[in-house]
């Protein structure tokens, strides 16, 4: 076998295995902003979106967003049920089905799990934003979605040699293809199921409700930080040690910034420089830097960092605002990070770093061109992705429901969907209510959420 071929592979595959690692810090990031009762919840969906994404991608993801045949969604390669195992180490029996993958030479197999980890990526990030009032097999379902029939549309549109990337949208590890698609999916999840009881007042008064352990929270967040460094140097699924060194350290450079920029935007906003907002603006950073990292200078990367951790706090406060009950800031850090992310590509790109790919950005002589094509890149994505993820909601919501009932929500999702406790040996100080009661006469007393199953 070719020496290039096995270095490539095996870059490839261990990269993977990283961002497959990071699905542990998603879990324990989200189970630490969560509240005690729900911890067993959000660690099983966190768990089983895996499962879900595994076999909703093989089965028809994999053939929509890299198959050829149009500049919508492949048509080719469709279900990817036979003939892999096979295909000899080039994946040569393929290359007739899936073209615009077919620039990197490791086989078939390295590809399809290498993309599969990014595509389960992009449906965990749903996870946080609905966490504590979603129905578990909902949330299930909304999985198998995600990652069959929205993500892979617009990433065939930028990754799979559709429209967006004929335009000249350039995305290079997923700021828009994972990020954004996760954050927009989100955040239409959050506005069907409503606020979390008790996180707003009936005056507009929003109310903290603090997570359970900020210790599982730093966890998770340094263990993302890790499998990021398989994330965006994988992306260049080849062992290009240049290429790879560079984009190790604009990953790590802006994940510092996004932190020292969150810790400070809260210190002045918040007067305190709050944990989850400094764990937040790192993961900012990193979701931020996802698109640019190997179109950037170092120098370009420390500045995107230090405004994502900016707009993570800001967003964070704004979502608030505006009554979007996001427990772990996941639309502030995915969503609103991925957009800034790719049109940080507009903005800071430098031809001299991947030469023959972006050519400059706005800031550095490159004209408008490059940012056009980013803006139309983040429209297009935003509309269909939330709207795709909006009727799906809606049709889950009236056919099996989406929201648990308020007497399991008061009680905690991790009793009330899986029947235990993550911490059965500890006294639970449960909630006081001034106003409800809890009984079978709990909805009639709000009204206002027994609308949301």
């Amino acid at each position: 076998m070719d020496p290039k071929v096995m270095a490539d592979t095996l870059w490839v595959l261990v990269t993977a295995m990283l961002v497959f690692f990071m699905n542990l810090g998603f879990g324990c990031v989200e189970a630490g902003f969560q509240q005690s009762k729900n911890c067993v919840n959000i660690l099983s969906k966190n768990f089983v979106v895996f499962a879900c994404s595994t076999v909703a991608f093989w089965f028809i993801g994999w053939g929509l967003m890299f198959g050829d045949g149009g500049p919508w969604f492949g048509l080719k390669g469709l279900f990817m049920l036979h003939g892999a195992d096979n295909s000899p180490a080039t994946g040569d029996a393929y290359q007739g089905a899936y073209s615009s993958i077919a620039w990197t030479g490791v086989p078939l197999l390295a590809k399809f799990f290498f993309q599969l980890v990014f595509a389960g990526t992009a449906a965990t990030i749903v996870s946080g934003s609905v966490g504590g009032r979603i129905k578990y097999l909902s949330f299930i379902l909304f999985s198998f979605l995600l990652v069959g029939l929205i993500y892979p549309v617009t990433g065939h549109w930028i990754w799979g040699g559709g429209w967006l990337a004929k335009l000249g949208m350039w995305d290079f590890a997923g700021s828009t293809v994972v990020h954004s698609v996760g954050g927009w999916a989100a955040l239409a999840g959050a506005l069907v199921l409503g606020p979390r009881f008790g996180k707003y007042g009936p005056n507009g008064k929003i109310n903290v409700i603090p997570g359970h352990s900020m210790s599982l929270a730093l966890i998770g967040t340094f263990v993302l930080w890790l499998g990021w460094f398989g994330f965006n140097p994988g992306s260049t699924m080849a062992a290009d040690p240049r290429l790879m060194a560079h984009i190790c350290v604009t990953t790590n450079m802006a994940a510092a910034t996004g932190v020292l920029g969150s810790t400070l935007i809260a210190w002045l906003l918040l007067k305190k420089p709050d944990l989850g907002m400094t764990l937040n603006g790192c993961l900012a950073g990193l979701v931020a830097i996802t698109a640019p990292c190997a179109f950037v200078s170092v120098g370009s990367s420390a500045i995107i960092g230090f405004i994502a951790g900016v707009l993570v706090v800001l967003a964070v406060i704004f979502f608030d605002k505006v009554h979007v009950d996001d427990p772990v800031g996941a639309t502030a850090v995915h969503l609103v990070n991925g957009i800034f992310g790719t049109l940080s590509v507009g903005l800071f790109a430098q031809d001299w770093v991947s030469p023959n790919t972006t050519g400059n950005g706005l800031l550095f002589g490159g004209g408008t061109k490059l940012l056009t094509a980013q803006l139309t890149g983040i429209g297009a994505v935003g509309l269909y992705t939330f709207f795709a993820a909006l009727i799906f909601w809606l049709l889950i919501k009236h056919t099996v429901g989406i929201r648990v009932s308020l007497h399991e929500e008061i009680e905690g999702l991790d009793i009330g969907e899986h029947g235990n406790s993550a911490y059965p040996d500890f006294v639970i100080r449960k909630p006081h209510y001034t106003v409800l009661g809890l009984g079978s006469s709990v909805e009639e007393k709000a009204p206002e959420y027994a609308g949301k199953r």
